[in-house]
């Protein structure tokens, strides 16, 4: 596990009481005020206190909560409107104003798979067993690892729901390449562009991550203070646990306090791999 957040002060139980009242009631007014006089604290001092816990602001909080329910609302075969009321949002200019931007489309392309967004694919052995590299116009939007090309596929399939799925030795060999070398350890600098849809705070941590000098590590502690919530190192686990682009996004670099691997959602032994290889490497060179 993940080092444990601070938080010895009483705080915990009260903003994650918080929390669970934020996700169970998305009608409820959510101001500050009305937050702060539920756990008994000032607007002002509950934003810092949420925000120390958390690491976010409870709007925040509450704007990611009611995505997820939209989400899983489109997901479930239901009108947009149907998703839109049982979310929460309010209108539909409000919908489209704040969730067609996190969503990366508008909530119908999303309801249908994001049919027209194209994502090329190229796959190749690694040492590390089988590597996919996923792109779009844009950039990359997702690497993963496993021992087969069909988990990769799967992968993909689950990821970018009816897109449109086409191989591209050719057009991603340059890219292919460079990670490929970067897996190897024969390129330690990889600057690969990104496109990855993220909130707020998920990018955040992701940069960090990528601060990383190669052969070093963090732990999860190290990077929630150096994003300016040290407190929030249990949301900086789970950053790292979704981040959709291995390597490039290096979450392998995050331990827990003791040194500990913690967690990797592409496996521990492939952690440890990429983690002595970088620092044999940094060593040698």
């Amino acid at each position: 596990m993940p080092d444990a957040a601070p938080g010895d002060d009483g705080t915990l139980p009260i903003v994650a009481e918080l929390c669970d009242f934020i996700r169970a009631n998305p009608d409820a007014p959510l101001t500050l005020s009305a937050l702060g006089r539920r756990a008994g604290m000032s607007p002002a001092h509950l934003q810092r206190v949420f925000k120390r816990v958390v690491g976010v602001s409870p709007r925040q909080f509450a704007d990611a909560c009611r995505l997820d329910r939209l989400k899983a609302g489109l997901k479930g075969g239901g009108t947009v409107t149907t998703a839109m009321i049982a979310a929460g949002y309010g209108s539909s200019s409000r919908l489209y104003e704040r969730a067609a931007g996190q969503l990366g489309m508008t909530p119908k392309e999303y309801q249908n798979g994001a049919p027209a967004v194209a994502i090329r694919f190229v796959t190749a052995a690694c040492d590390l067993g089988r590597v996919v590299l996923a792109a779009s116009d844009r950039g990359v939007c997702a690497i993963s690892l496993a021992d087969s090309d069909d988990d990769l596929t799967s992968f993909l399939a689950a990821e970018f729901p009816a897109a449109e799925l086409r191989r591209d030795e050719t057009g991603l060999h340059e890219w292919l390449t460079g990670l490929l070398r970067h897996l190897a350890g024969e390129s330690p600098h990889l600057d690969l562009p990104l496109d990855v849809r993220a909130t707020a705070f998920q990018r955040r941590v992701w940069e960090e991550l990528r601060r990383i000098p190669y052969g070093e590590v963090r732990t999860y502690k190290q990077v929630a203070a150096a994003i300016g919530k040290p407190a929030a190192v249990r949301a900086v686990a789970r950053a790292c646990a979704t981040n959709p682009a291995a390597v490039v996004i290096p979450c392998h670099r995050v331990v827990g306090t003791d040194g500990g691997l913690t967690g990797y959602r592409w496996g521990l032994s492939r952690k440890q791999n990429l983690l002595d290889r970088e620092k044999r490497e940094k060593l040698e060179g």
